[in-house]
C-alpha cells in the first residue's frame, strides 16, 4: 500500500489521518451542518472516533489513504479527504476486470489509478481556496510521485454544487450511472463519474496553480463537497 505522506501547500496542509484528529474533526463538523445533505460527515466525538477508526482500517487493508485537511495559517483541522479505490495494473490481465492488489512488496507499491473522495470541509473553510489547493496537492502527488494514469472523482448526481466544484478542477464528466446506489437520505441515487488522465494533467495543473495563486473568489461559494 502507498506509504502515508504529508502534503504541504500555501493555505492547506494534508496530514495522515489519525486518532489525534478526532476531537478537532468533531469540532470542524459541528460548525454548520447545513451543507452536508449528501455528505457522510461525523456528528459528535463518538461518531468522529468511528469515522477515524474506519478510515484507518481502510488504510491498513490497502484500500485508502486518508488525510486530515489542516489550515496552514494556524494549524486548525478543517475537514478530511482521501485517496481511495487504489488500483494496480501490473501482472496478467484479470477477467472479469476488477480492482487488483499490488504484486510484490505492498509497502513499496504505488497505484496505477486512484480516486479522490470522502472530502468534506467545515463551514468556515468552504469557499476559502483550501479545497482547491488540497486537490492540487493530491493530484500532483498522484500524477507526479506515483505516476498514475488516471484519477477519478464522483458525486451524487443530485449534488449540483459538488459536481460544479469537480468540474472547476478540470475533470471530465464520463457519465451518470443511473439508480446506482442509495443516498444518505435513503433514496436511490444516480452517481456522476469524473476523471483526469495523465495526458490531461499538465493543463489541469496549470489552471489549478493559477487559481491557487489568485486566491479565493470574492463571491463565497460553499459547495457540497462529498463524493
Amino acid at each position: 500500500m502507498p506509504v502515508p505522506v504529508f502534503l504541504h501547500g500555501r493555505s492547506a496542509r494534508l496530514e495522515p489521518l489519525g486518532e489525534r484528529h478526532v476531537e478537532a474533526l468533531a469540532m470542524a463538523a459541528a460548525e454548520d451542518r447545513a451543507s452536508y445533505a449528501f455528505t457522510p460527515v461525523p456528528h459528535g466525538v463518538a461518531a468522529a472516533e468511528r469515522y477515524v477508526a474506519d478510515a484507518l482500517a481502510a488504510r491498513a487493508a490497502g484500500r485508502a489513504l486518508p488525510f486530515a485537511v489542516v489550515r496552514a495559517a494556524d494549524g486548525l483541522v478543517v475537514g478530511s479527504t482521501r485517496f481511495c479505490e487504489l488500483d494496480y495494473w501490473q501482472g496478467p490481465v484479470p477477467w472479469p476486470p476488477a480492482p487488483r492488489e499490488p504484486l510484490g512488496d505492498p509497502l513499496t507499491a504505488v497505484p496505477d489509478a486512484t480516486e479522490i473522495g470522502g472530502t468534506w470541509l467545515s463551514a468556515r473553510a468552504q469557499g476559502t481556496g483550501i479545497n482547491t489547493e488540497a486537490k492540487l496537492l493530491m493530484l500532483r502527488h498522484a500524477f507526479e510521485t506515483w505516476g498514475v494514469r488516471r484519477v477519478s472523482l464522483r458525486a451524487d448526481a443530485r449534488n449540483l454544487r459538488s459536481r460544479a466544484a469537480i468540474e472547476r478542477l478540470g475533470a471530465t464528466l464520463e457519465g451518470v450511472r443511473r439508480a446506482h446506489t442509495r443516498g444518505l437520505d435513503g433514496l436511490v441515487r444516480g452517481t456522476a463519474f469524473y476523471s483526469i488522465l495523465d495526458e490531461e494533467w499538465p493543463h489541469v495543473r496549470d489552471r489549478l496553480e493559477q487559481r491557487v495563486a489568485a486566491g479565493p473568489t470574492t463571491e463565497r461559494i460553499r459547495p457540497l463537497l462529498s463524493a
